[in-house]
């Protein structure tokens, strides 16, 4: 069976961060095997960890769940997290407590090409990539 190039997954719920996490480790290390290919472990991590922030705020702050896409090209991991929100993420003052406000930080700091694609049916498209 062919290594599927991009990973889709419709998510709902408390535990949609959990199953983009596990589904995306599994989707990136299988299309990384092999000998012609090699995934660095910081670049796997971080990927990761993006994945968590953008699906748990699409979740958290909109109505009707998310879409996550992960991709491995040439020079990164591109990943795309849809919602059906239209209103664009904003950046807080992060709570030291626990109470939120890092994600959008994290994203812009540790990702490249950052974009929002808004659609014309309602809801946007968050655009990432994780350089390896």
């Amino acid at each position: 069976m062919p290594l599927q190039l991009m990973l889709h997954l419709d998510l709902h719920g408390r535990s949609a961060a959990a199953q983009a996490r596990r589904a995306a480790r599994s989707h990136l290390s299988g299309t990384a095997g092999g000998d012609e290919a090699y995934l660095p472990p910081l670049a796997l991590d971080t990927a990761l960890l993006l994945i968590s922030e953008l699906v748990t705020n699409a979740v958290r702050h909109t109505s009707g769940g998310c879409m996550l896409e992960v991709c491995l090209v040439a020079d990164g991991i591109d990943i795309e997290v849809s919602d059906t929100s239209s209103a664009e993420p904003r950046a807080r003052r992060p709570d030291r407590r626990g109470e939120g406000g890092w994600g959008w930080h994290l994203v812009n700091q540790l990702g490249t090409d950052v974009g929002i694609r808004h659609h014309a049916a309602g809801g946007k498209t968050i655009h990432v990539r994780v350089p390896c």
